[in-house]
């Protein structure tokens, strides 16, 4: 049961829900933008059909009631009393207390994890993800909570990749081209193309935006070591922050530099922190590539030695063994990995036989629309 009350004002409502003991305020001008009538939001798509220029400045509300049809709620622009649905409401209440969120804190579902997750690897085939829409959202589940995620049983075949890419969005298409070739290369544009081990890292820290999925195919693999690893750049940034919350702040409070000239014809700089926050502290973002790193002139003189303190210890948390999850990649497997989360790294390689593997990006807003239709159909029709 609800119970609405108004301020001496009108510009403030408190609804009640005695079910659960639970109020919670809401701002007059708060409810008329979130009215969810015919005349502010399109029925087909649920867009809104006015701007904030549309309500006035000193709108209050004359009247509130709770009946069958929900909180009736009236404006004093307006003669029609606007319905709502109270538990929508209280779903989207912003009238909350509790102790404030450390620097950063992660939303639910999203799950930190370190080397013990190699005995419970997230993979699943390919053909079940395309035949079962239940494997799929599980499968999807499994990126947006551990930010990465192995697929096998894929086609041996030239643009296989794009097969994975179909399950959840597009291809975002780079100067690299929509998809590129991973493997041993004479005078290559791009260390990755050599046999070199390379750290763990996020790829394009230069770009900007930075491309948010990233798949690696395999599609043969006989030459010795090249093993694939991923680390949770989440967990390291907090496993920083747990050690020395000054060091967390100063790769969170100041921008890196990150640039690529791979050609005459290509040139990439973007100026972004290591460590990235939402201004409310939520942790969203990770930039960590040594190799495309540029001179960092973006740091006081000051916070100078303590930024590349931290900068050096997060390297050590990033290249500790524990923190790793490791696996060798047969040809018809790849890993999916959310490229503004977790690094991935390659072991050496060399000797006789060959590596191949080819990589594409795609977006994570597109993953993340795939796995809530698949999650709540209803909500999402």
């Amino acid at each position: 049961m609800f119970e609405s009350t108004l301020s001496d004002d009108g510009q403030c409502l408190t609804l009640m829900d005695h079910g659960s003991g639970v109020s919670a305020r809401f701002h007059a001008v708060w409810l008329r933008d979130n009215a969810w009538d015919e005349a502010t939001r399109s029925p087909g798509n649920g867009q809104r059909l006015i701007t904030l220029a549309d309500i006035p400045a000193d709108l209050a509300i004359t009247g509130a009631a709770v009946n069958a049809a929900g909180l009736q709620v009236t404006f004093s622009n307006e003669a029609a009393p606007i319905t709502y649905d109270p538990r929508w409401l209280m779903d989207h209440r912003y009238d909350r207390t509790g102790p404030a969120s450390e620097r950063g804190w992660m939303p639910a579902g999203v799950r930190c994890w370190d080397s013990a997750l190699n005995t419970a690897l997230p993979t699943a085939r390919l053909d079940d993800l395309r035949q079962d829409e239940a494997a799929l959202r599980d499968w999807l589940g499994d990126l947006v909570t551990y930010g990465f995620a192995h697929l096998s049983g894929g086609p041996v075949e030239d643009g296989a990749l794009m097969k994975v890419v179909d399950l959840f969005g597009y291809v975002r298409e780079t100067n690299y081209g929509r998809q590129f070739e991973v493997r041993t290369e004479i005078n290559p544009t791009n260390l990755a193309y050599t046999g070199l081990g390379l750290q763990a890292h996020t790829d394009n820290p230069y770009r900007d935006p930075v491309p948010t999925i990233q798949i690696l195919y395999c599609l043969e693999s006989s030459a010795a070591g090249g093993d694939n690893m991923v680390v949770d750049g989440f967990a390291a940034a907090r496993r920083l922050r747990d050690e020395n919350a000054a060091w967390f702040d100063a790769l969170a409070d100041h921008c890196a530099r990150f640039e690529y000239a791979g050609d005459n014809d290509t040139r990439l700089i973007a100026r972004r922190p290591m460590i990235e926050l939402t201004p409310d502290g939520e942790l969203v973002g990770i930039r960590f590539n040594n190799r495309s790193a540029a001179a960092l002139t973006d740091i006081p003189f000051e916070a100078m030695q303590t930024y590349y303190d931290a900068y050096r210890r997060l390297g050590e948390i990033i290249d500790d063994p524990a923190m790793e999850v490791s696996f060798r990649l047969a040809p018809g497997e790849c890993f999916v990995v959310d490229n503004t989360r977790v690094l991935h790294a390659r072991k050496a390689y060399g000797g006789a036989g060959h590596r191949w593997l080819q990589g594409c990006y795609a977006d994570r807003d597109s993953l993340l629309s795939r796995y809530r239709v698949l999650s709540d159909p209803v909500a999402a029709g």
